[in-house]
């Protein structure tokens, strides 16, 4: 594969660009790998309507030198991205069944990073989440996977054999956010993510 050129970064389920591991990753790629294209956007709560954005947003990027970083949903989508495009991705504690996980969500909820602004998850966005579910990746080799099994929301045996296949760094503690990202993992995703 070619070097990385363009890099999307997916965040999770009620949070936005502004999480702790996207500001840390955008202000290490544009120090470091200023020629990368970086994107990071907010995604709406609908599934669907998330999916439908990151998708026309990429459309015209070079397939062999992209990838994707994704952290619990976003880990989630950034598989259905790997899936299509085959490919590199990283998933970040990466949730694997949030049609189930999700269910009990439905209703209002705030942003994480900003409480006052509040959204409404939708009794449909089960279904929406259960259309982009995908068998295994066409190529597992270029994926990897930092699971906590200190992750207090997700199951890290469930992340780690929905990868089977694929590079997983297994942490004995750790915690859902990974808060040690910037000092532990951020190397690692970036020497995996071969950037220009």
């Amino acid at each position: 594969m070619s070097r990385t050129t363009h890099l999307l970064y997916l965040h999770g389920f009620r949070s936005s660009p502004r999480s702790a591991k996207a500001q840390i990753m955008a202000r290490r790629v544009a120090g470091e790998h200023p020629a990368v294209h970086w994107w990071a956007p907010q995604l709406p709560p609908s599934p669907r309507e998330a999916m439908d954005l990151v998708m026309a947003g990429i459309r015209d990027w070079p397939r062999e030198a992209m990838a994707v970083v994704g952290s619990s949903l976003g880990g989630f989508y950034a598989t259905h991205v790997a899936a299509a495009t085959g490919c590199r991705a990283v998933l970040l504690n990466p949730a694997v069944h949030p049609a189930r996980d999700l269910a009990r969500y439905i209703g209002d909820q705030t942003q994480w990073h900003a409480p006052e602004e509040h959204f409404y998850f939708k009794a449909e966005y089960i279904d929406e989440l259960k259309a982009l579910e995908t068998g295994r990746l066409p190529h597992p080799e270029r994926c990897l996977a930092i699971v906590a099994k200190g992750d207090e929301v997700l199951d890290w045996t469930e992340m780690v054999a929905r990868y089977p296949a694929s590079r997983i760094k297994l942490l004995e503690g750790g915690d859902h956010a990974l808060s040690d990202f910037e000092v532990a993992h951020l190397r690692d995703v970036l020497d995996f993510l071969q950037l220009v």
